[in-house]
């Protein structure tokens, strides 16, 4: 049995954002809410500016400072995020703060209330029917573990798992946008290397390897698209890519359609990550014979049509996904990363046009009507030759962080209850740098 004692009494101090719905600015100040805390970050770019008079306002009240445990009071209740900057520059509303001021023990508080016990006292003292909050005085009075030195080497530990999944996402984000640059100077701006075969056209054969357009290769006025494209290009739509597919949902009545071993995604999977690995939800055989859903196959696209729409992943393994999404099958020498990146090309345009529907979604022939420019196979081909290899190692990082992660969790219940003891010689300094072993 864990000694525990209220949150009030381990913490500096604990108190809430903003009661008040300050307007939006075009410049100023994050606001950040529940809503913006997802697994362990916060998501400063999806939430809005409020002025700097009203951010002022707010931190007279409900200011954060380093090393405190910023929690969602509201919605998803129970997601955690630890400030580990001396630097903020955001206000909160409709979250909790743990103020520890120490970091050991924020971070000790932080790994506890991502625990299952903690997570089981969460659920039980939630409030409201329709939308779900903790108050916060549940907050002050939250049982917590008392700290002590000797929880110095579970908490290395697990932040040592942390800081490698944290790597590896900064590694990929990195490679993900190199491959993106490519895309974007090679069918955007048009600057492909010109192919032995091109340049002899040309009459030019020492221009071969050179960027298209800013070596003069031949352009074409595209009327529809009111700019010029590539000579041998086509404008046609992604359908010229990729087969469109569709999803559907077996009733949710029939017991033995669920919890099987196919994934099933919906749009409550879609995450910023280009790869999906597996979904929340899981049908049986006998389930998805039972509805129009398919089995699409590693490497088609799911993009969501509905809710959060026009989120883009590229699914890992045999799936089968619900009506709010559609499946992007590749064509014959399309690749995967290829797909990606133009599908997200596409997005902005067909949000725009579901953003006047009262339900916001995007219908087939949203798809079949948004012009696309497809490029020569040959390009096609060029490309995959340097985003594949790129794509396969976002692949291998999510793998390992998916691993690292489990194990960081199966530990975590373990570690919290003296169950599981480790000796670390290592300082607080060196976890403090983040350095995994």
């Amino acid at each position: 049995m864990i000694n525990t004692i209220p949150a009030s009494d381990y913490c500096d101090r604990i108190f809430d954002g903003t009661h008040e719905t300050p307007k939006p600015s075009e410049h100023g100040r994050p606001l950040v809410t529940s809503k913006n805390i997802v697994g362990g970050t916060l998501d400063k770019a999806a939430a809005y500016n409020i002025s700097e008079g009203d951010y002022e306002g707010i931190q007279r009240r409900s200011y954060v400072s380093q090393w405190d445990v910023l929690f969602s009071m509201i919605g998803s209740v129970g997601e955690v995020y630890i400030e580990k900057s001396s630097e903020i520059d955001y206000a909160v509303k409709n979250v909790g703060v743990f103020s520890c001021l120490d970091e050991s023990r924020a971070m000790w508080l932080y790994y506890y209330l991502k625990s299952a016990t903690a997570k089981k006292i969460i659920r039980n003292h939630l409030n409201g029917a329709v939308q779900k909050f903790l108050s916060l005085g549940a907050l002050r009075n939250f049982p917590v573990p008392a700290f002590d030195s000797n929880n110095e080497p579970a908490i290395h530990l697990l932040s040592t798992l942390d800081a490698k999944i944290e790597l590896n996402q900064r590694i990929n984000a990195e490679l993900e946008g190199m491959a993106k640059l490519l895309y974007d100077y090679w069918f955007v701006q048009f600057d492909f290397p010109i192919s032995a075969a091109q340049a002899a056209v040309m009459g030019k054969p020492h221009l071969e390897g050179k960027p298209y357009r800013s070596s003069g290769g031949k352009m074409t006025y595209h009327p529809g698209l009111k700019r010029e494209i590539p000579k041998g290009w086509e404008v046609e739509n992604i359908l010229a890519v990729a087969e469109l597919g569709g999803g559907a949902t077996p009733s949710k009545k029939k017991a033995e359609f669920w919890n099987g071993k196919i994934p099933f995604f919906t749009p409550t999977d879609a995450e910023s990550e280009p790869f999906c690995l597996d979904t929340e939800d899981h049908i049986t055989l006998e389930g998805l014979s039972s509805s129009s859903t398919r089995l699409y196959g590693e490497g088609t696209l799911f993009i969501t049509a509905r809710g959060s729409v026009g989120k883009a992943m590229i699914i890992s393994r045999e799936m089968a996904m619900n009506q709010s999404c559609y499946a992007l099958i590749p064509r014959e020498g399309v690749g995967r990363a290829f797909l990606y990146f133009h599908t997200l090309s596409l997005m902005g345009f067909l949000r725009a046009k579901s953003s006047g529907s009262v339900f916001k979604s995007i219908v087939t022939n949203d798809i079949k009507f948004t012009p696309a420019i497809v490029p020569q196979s040959a390009n096609l081909k060029e490309f995959s030759k340097f985003a594949e290899p790129v794509f396969n190692q976002i692949l291998n990082n999510q793998k390992q962080n998916q691993e690292l992660a489990t194990l960081r969790d199966w530990l975590l219940p373990m570690l919290m209850n003296g169950q599981v003891t480790v000796g670390c010689s290592e300082s607080a300094s060196s976890r403090q740098k983040g350095e995994p072993t």
